[in-house]
């Protein structure tokens, strides 16, 4: 089995296949008609390199040590073998193109060549830009297209020998700026604004972020809400940009038909994080609610027993590693911290984990410590999260010890998260036991033995 690894950055699920048939997606729609989409899978950290750092290397980010977008897991937990290591290592040939780790943060041993990446120029170039506005290139002039057309070529030339080929896309990430085709796939007057767009009602400060990814565009306030009108036109090319990439996904798709290599290659399609659009205030990502932390995850396999299955287990990110390994026959390294999902593929319906783990830091005064205590010098309070079938429970923990806020949503009666429970008397007893399932981890949530 070859194996086709698809990264959308800041993707959150709303395409036409996780019930959104207003966002026009046609292509990935197409690919989950032929695998299996699991509609509550959650990333383990809402920011990028964290996020990839911990799918890529299947452990989670207290044990990666990644918790921005500076360190590098090979500093801090040398020996680990990557996911497309550990294919390069059993003979396949293993090739990445596009934002696949984090940039500047890429892995020389992940690969047999040299990863490739568009010149994009910096960050703080782009942000002197408005954040969402058509562009007047072409899709193969965009850097996304540019890899696209890299990764085209690259599977032509390796398609009679058994690969490893990871394409990453940039966008929907900020500035909103494709092509004004898929601008015009949403007219203003019909985008909504979020109906849940204030805070939480008892909310910690800590859970909040400032969204400054956003703030630094030329045309966004410094301080202070958007206008209603801004809102919109931040949705409209969050929607547009999300389309760009579903077009470039058709393409790699239709190319892997047409060289004959359905038959034999699994698709994983991603995003690494979830994204705010207005909802609780917020723009971007970097919270532990459930609108940063859900993401979609569509697996196809060729020979599935149920293409097409929509699989409502909760699952993680480090999950992807270990199944993938599963489908291909490879074997699956012993210090991995998830499981695979490959008996959820064949049987969606079965019980599994009964909690998904996520987690989100706020910088302190310089001192700090994570949940084992070693120390860490950019971390002052971290937030462990925990999602279960009809709870989110946070934990804000300072200086690895201290548990200084916590937060109960419930999605059976609140589905926006507009209330924290957490201070209301009749509420203390589900704490406590949701507290102590938090702190045993996640070899308390693992599905119970066939």
């Amino acid at each position: 089995m070859n194996v086709l690894l698809i990264s959308l950055d800041d993707m959150k699920p709303i395409m036409g296949c996780y019930g959104h048939p207003e966002i026009h997606t046609p292509n990935i729609d197409k690919l989950a008609e032929r695998g299996t989409i699991f509609t509550h899978a959650y990333c383990q950290m809402a920011v990028c390199c964290p996020s990839r750092a911990s799918l890529l290397t299947g452990k989670r980010p207290d044990t990666t040590r990644v918790w921005d977008l500076v360190e590098h897991f090979r500093n801090t937990i040398p020996q680990t073998v990557t996911l497309p290591q550990q294919f390069k290592n059993h003979g396949y040939f293993s090739q990445g193109l596009g934002k696949i780790f984090h940039r500047g943060k890429d892995d020389a041993l992940s690969w047999s060549v040299p990863h490739w990446d568009p010149e994009r120029g910096s960050y703080d170039q782009r942000r002197q830009y408005p954040a969402a506005w058509p562009s007047e290139l072409s899709d193969d002039q965009q850097f996304d297209g540019k890899t696209l057309l890299r990764t085209l070529d690259a599977l032509r030339k390796i398609k009679d020998r058994p690969f490893f080929l990871a394409f990453g896309t940039w966008k929907p990430h900020l500035p909103f700026h494709v092509p004004i085709k898929y601008f015009d796939l949403y007219p203003t007057d019909s985008i909504p604004l979020p109906s849940n767009a204030h805070p939480p009602k008892d909310v910690p400060a800590l859970a909040l972020t400032n969204w400054e990814e956003l703030r630094g565009h030329v045309d966004m306030p410094n301080h202070g809400p958007v206008t209603p009108e801004q809102a919109r036109q931040l949705i409209r090319g969050y929607y547009a940009s999300v389309s760009f990439v579903d077009a470039l996904v058709g393409r790699l798709l239709d190319e892997l038909d047409r060289l004959g290599l359905h038959d034999n290659t699994i698709v994983v399609l991603f995003g690494d994080h979830g994204f705010h659009l207005g909802d609780h205030g917020l723009w971007t990502k970097k919270t532990n609610f459930e609108e940063a932390t859900r993401s979609p995850l569509i697996i196809c396999a060729p020979g599935q027993k149920h293409p097409g299955a929509k699989c409502d287990a909760l699952v993680e990110f480090v999950d992807i590693y270990p199944t993938i390994c599963e489908l291909a026959g490879l074997p699956v390294p012993d210090d991995l911290e998830g499981i695979s999902l490959v008996p959820l593929m064949r049987n969606p319906d079965r019980p599994w984990k009964s909690a998904a783990f996520s987690q989100y830091h706020r910088p302190g005064d310089g001192r700090g410590y994570t949940s084992d205590q070693k120390y860490y010098p950019k971390v002052d309070v971290m937030g462990y999260s925990m999602r279960t079938r009809r709870w989110r429970y946070n934990e804000w923990i300072k200086g690895g010890k201290e548990k200084v806020a916590v937060e109960l949503y419930d999605y059976k009666n609140d589905p926006g998260e507009t209330v924290n429970l957490a201070h209301q008397p009749e509420y203390q007893e589900t704490i406590e036991r949701l507290s102590a399932k938090l702190h045993a981890g996640r070899r308390g949530a693992l599905p119970p033995a066939d």
